[in-house]
């Protein structure tokens, strides 16, 4: 095993089983995307370096991208989000669009951070956007469409909860303890800070950044007060709207919330579970002044990305996961050496009319093969055998129940589609 070449850190080999987990999260995010209404779009993987620059900065690009110089010397960097792709490519058609857009997405990207429990470098992520709409029915609409997912995939409202602020009134209310409009940038990152440092080093930390004890008093009321929602219009309308969603046992409001990142303009919104075990499993807002920052002209936006990684932890830990099977659901045996090519002949048929079908290469011992279609995850074996071929007919097994019966090679196709529409 010393020899093995290893896996570059922070990534992941995705083996049949965990490629059946992340294709069923992919189809989850598909079918409720598609619910809604929105279509599927996706950009290159390599950017230009200053595509993120723009937006984040050209010191906090190098420190969390890969970046590198192509053979023409440009400066190049494989994506660590979507958002700025997407803002390029709504100023690349601005005038030729119609809003608003309903855009998803789900892909890899890269980002060079330390890897730990629910953050890799490598990670696949969904992303869900609404373009051209500035409303808080537009923003409660994102929030019903999380809602909707985590519904999909057998989370409750009792395990995860998407909570909800607005920025502007964040604002308002440091404005009302007298911090300038200067320092909001830098109280926002301590309070994004909130949860990740102790009291005592929170204060330092809020210290360290100018602001007076009282000050730092206000703040702490400010988002510990679960009420502070009702000053603002904006969200008043956001939860009326969520709840015509009928999404308000998944969402509610959140003081603490702010995010991080700098382009967030109005609402926010994070999803966590409730036992405080994992990372927050995504996050998104608002943000309408991005298409601009790339260079095409304002255009308000709303959305949320969802990775891979802390959702497949959290369904894992919870036994929420459901029974994936990586291999075809029908397995057609080999009876021996002479029904070899009939044996294949079936299964070609069987794919013909659509079904998933793995064959048997050899005529090894029956419950040898019954063993290694187990193994591989089928449902029902097939077995053609010299009184099977005589009579026109083929023995199908359940796996799963034992059962042994014989049917007309006419009537397979169809009872095997009714098999496994059942389950």
């Amino acid at each position: 095993m010393a020899n093995i070449v290893q896996a570059v850190r922070g990534t992941q080999d995705y083996f049949p089983e965990d490629m059946a987990v992340r294709n069923w999260l992919y189809s989850q995010m598909r079918s409720v995307s598609e619910s809604f209404g929105y279509q599927e779009y996706d950009g290159p993987f390599l950017e230009r370096f200053d595509l993120y620059a723009a937006k984040s900065g050209a010191e906090l690009v190098e420190k969390q991208s890969y970046v590198f110089e192509d053979r023409g010397g440009e400066k190049i960097a494989l994506r660590p989000e979507l958002t700025p792709t997407l803002a390029r490519m709504v100023a690349s058609r601005q005038r030729q669009l119609t809003y608003p857009l309903r855009w998803w997405s789900f892909g890899p990207f890269w980002r060079y951070e330390k890897p730990q429990k629910g953050r890799s470098r490598e990670f696949f992520q969904w992303n869900i956007d609404m373009i051209g709409e500035d409303s808080p029915e537009a923003d409660a609409e994102l929030a019903a469409v999380a809602a909707s997912f985590l519904r999909s995939v057998g989370l409750q409202p009792s395990e995860v909860q998407v909570l909800v602020n607005n920025r502007q009134l964040m604002q308002q209310e440091l404005e009302a303890l007298g911090i300038p409009a200067a320092k909001h940038k830098l109280v926002f990152g301590l309070v994004d800070r909130r949860d990740k440092l102790s009291a005592a080093a929170w204060n330092e930390y809020g210290a360290e950044l100018g602001l007076s004890q009282a000050e730092l008093g206000g703040i702490q009321k400010i988002i510990s007060d679960q009420q502070l929602w009702k000053k603002s219009p904006s969200l008043v309308r956001f939860f009326e709207a969520v709840a015509a969603h009928n999404a308000s046992d998944y969402v509610r409001f959140g003081p603490q919330i702010i995010r991080g990142l700098d382009y967030y303009t109005g609402t926010v919104f994070e999803a966590w579970d409730t036992a405080g075990e994992f990372r927050a499993i995504f996050g998104g807002g608002r943000y309408n002044d991005l298409v601009n920052a790339v260079g095409g002209d304002p255009v308000p936006a709303v959305g949320f990305a969802v990775g891979n990684v802390v959702i497949s932890l959290m369904l894992k830990a919870l036994g929420r996961l459901p029974q994936l099977s990586a291999g075809a659901p029908i397995y057609v045996t080999v009876f021996g050496e002479e029904q070899l090519a009939a044996s294949l002949t079936l299964a070609a048929e069987l794919r013909s009319a659509g079904l998933a079908v793995a064959s048997h290469l050899a005529a090894d011992k029956l419950q040898k093969q019954f063993k290694q279609a187990d193994r591989l995850g089928a449902k029902v074996v097939l077995v053609l055998g010299p009184d099977e071929l005589q009579q026109k007919q083929v023995t199908l097994k359940d796996l799963r129940s034992g059962e042994q019966r014989n049917l007309p090679q006419t009537e397979l196709a169809a009872e095997l589609k009714r098999i496994l529409s059942a389950t």
